[in-house]
Formats: structure tokens, C-alpha cells, sequence
């Protein structure tokens, strides 16, 4: 009775492993999904921490493209037997990730519109380095007509950002950078050049331009620094030999693609349609976006390649 029993389960256990071992028709199928879902959440993290090393026809980001779907393949089919579990677990942190805020199914969805945006268009901004900088002219009237801490600038700046540019995907992930080119658009489509008092340098205050958004760009750059200072992030301003113009930190080098692919796709779409997003790289490597009112759109243009100097705001 007991062997029989024994030679039962035996049958039972080998049935059960052969089942296992062999591939059902959906198998590969479900794999390859599976392979996807991964991979593209996987690449976008990799390519923005990893330096571009500029190839032709972005061939280094196919090939870490399809080096990881290779990887995730291979992995994938050794483990079968825990495949529905991966799978799971994957959308599980995908739908709470959707309903609490975090990273969901819309965010895999716009980081995967920005990846082929930037593969397809390949954007080449004007990339400068800034060096040998000389002292900046009038820097103890701007840095004390900034304001940045004042209420009036501290509140337009607030008020701005409730205006434009709320409901845009991914607005949790990107809300300082979007808060700051919403400042960038009411302030630049308000603003109405007037020269100085002849003969004289006028440095208008942040809170004297908030009453009449008039005069020369050095007035405009005071402003633009004091708001986008206000909402905590960082400007610096730019001097030419008869220019000045505003610039805002990227944060982070590895948004910059998302910041292209937002002025150019979402905020500013009609404004830069078939023109490039001009920004600047400093010694240390950050990444600066102009933000000269001379352009409909944020990365427009620069008047001039000339840089005698460079005011930062930390």
C-alpha cells in the first residue's frame, strides 16, 4: 500500500515538473511584455545617469536600448517559475504608484514619449563654456534689487505659477522647473522695453517692475532672477558687451532631455516649432537655460556669445 502510495506522488511530482518545463504558447509572449514594461523604465534611468558620448544616428542609445532587452531576456527565461509573481509585483507598484502620486503608468508612458522625442529629433543646442569671466558690472545694486524675499515678489511669483502650466503630466516630478518657465512666460509677455534716463545706469528694483513690467533688460533680469529665486530656484545673470539676460539651473543633467521635450512638445509647442534650446554649460559641468526675454520661448536664442561675467543666486 505504501509503495503504491509512494509510486503515485512519484508519477504525480514528475507530471507536475513536466508541466512546468514545458513552454506554453503564451509563455514567450508574456515574457516579452514583461520585457518591455522593465526595460523602458530601466533604459530611461540608465541613459540619464550615464554621460552621452554623442555617437552618430544616437547609436549608443539603441544599443544600451537593446543590450538591457537582451539582458532582461535572458533572465527572464530562467525564471519561468516565477514569472506571474514578477509580473504581480510589477503592476502592483505600477497602479499604486498611479493612484498615490508616484511613479504609475502615465509617468512610464511620458518618459517613453520623451525617449523617443529625444532619439527622433536629436536636438543640438549651443553648448558654451563659461571661463575667464570679468567682474560684474553694478553687482551690489542687482544682488540688492533682486528682492527675492520681499512679499510683493514673493507673492506675484506665487500667483504666477497658479496661471500656467498646472495640469501638465508629470508636474509632481518637474513642479520647479515648470513653476519657473510659467514665471518666464507671464513676465515675458507682459514686459515692455523702455531705455534708461539718458545718460544714467537704472537699476529698477524686483518690486519697482512688478508696478509697470517696463524697462531695459537689466530691469527684466532683476525681476526674473527675484521670482525664480522666490519659488527656490536658482537664476544667474548673464552680462554681454551690451546685453544682459537671465538664466535658470537645471538641477539635475540627466532632465535635461525632459526639460527639451516639455518646452518643445507641451508648453512652449507653437513658440519653438523648428528652432533649438540654447542653454549653457559651466565649468563645473551645470547645465543653464536662457530664459532672455528676446525669445517667445524658454533655451531662445542668445543675442550675444560674448560673456564678460556671470552673477549666480544660491
Amino acid at each position: 500500500m505504501n509503495i503504491n502510495t509512494e509510486s503515485t506522488e512519484t508519477t504525480s511530482e514528475k507530471k507536475w515538473l513536466k508541466y512546468l518545463r514545458v513552454p506554453k504558447p503564451w509563455d514567450n509572449i508574456i515574457i516579452l511584455i514583461l520585457n518591455v514594461l522593465i526595460t523602458i523604465p530601466i533604459f530611461i534611468i540608465v541613459h540619464q545617469n550615464i554621460d552621452d558620448p554623442n555617437w552618430p544616428y544616437q547609436l549608443d542609445r539603441i544599443i544600451l536600448f537593446l543590450s538591457i532587452v537582451s539582458i532582461l531576456q535572458f533572465l527572464l527565461q530562467k525564471m519561468k517559475l516565477v514569472l506571474n509573481i514578477l509580473i504581480g509585483v510589477y503592476l502592483i507598484v505600477l497602479v499604486v504608484g498611479s493612484l498615490f502620486g508616484g511613479y504609475g503608468y502615465n509617468a512610464v508612458f511620458e518618459d517613453y514619449k520623451v525617449m523617443i522625442y529625444a532619439m527622433a529629433e536629436d536636438p543640438k543646442p549651443q553648448d558654451l563654456i563659461i571661463s575667464k569671466l570679468l567682474p560684474f558690472p553694478n553687482k551690489n545694486k542687482i544682488i540688492t534689487a533682486i528682492e527675492y524675499d520681499k512679499p510683493e515678489v514673493r507673492n506675484y511669483a506665487l500667483a504666477t505659477t497658479r496661471k500656467h502650466f498646472t495640469t501638465v503630466p508629470n508636474f509632481h516630478q518637474y513642479r520647479q522647473i515648470i513653476q519657473a518657465l510659467a514665471i518666464f512666460k507671464e513676465v515675458r509677455t507682459k514686459w515692455n522695453y523702455v531705455n534708461d534716463p539718458k545718460g544714467r545706469e537704472y537699476i529698477a528694483s524686483a518690486s519697482e517692475s512688478l508696478q509697470h513690467f517696463s524697462g531695459d533688460c537689466d530691469d527684466y533680469s532683476v525681476l526674473m532672477a527675484g521670482l525664480i529665486r522666490a519659488i527656490g530656484a536658482t537664476p544667474r545673470l548673464i552680462h554681454t558687451k551690451e546685453h544682459m539676460y537671465p538664466e535658470m539651473l537645471i538641477p539635475n543633467k540627466g532632465d535635461l532631455d525632459q526639460v527639451i521635450y516639455l518646452i518643445k512638445e507641451v508648453l512652449f509647442k507653437e513658440e519653438s516649432k523648428g528652432k533649438e534650446i540654447h542653454y549653457h554649460i559651466d565649468e563645473r559641468g551645470q547645465i543653464w537655460l536662457n530664459l532672455d526675454y528676446t525669445a517667445r520661448y524658454p533655451g531662445g536664442p542668445f543675442m550675444s556669445e560674448e560673456i564678460l561675467g556671470q552673477l549666480t543666486f544660491n
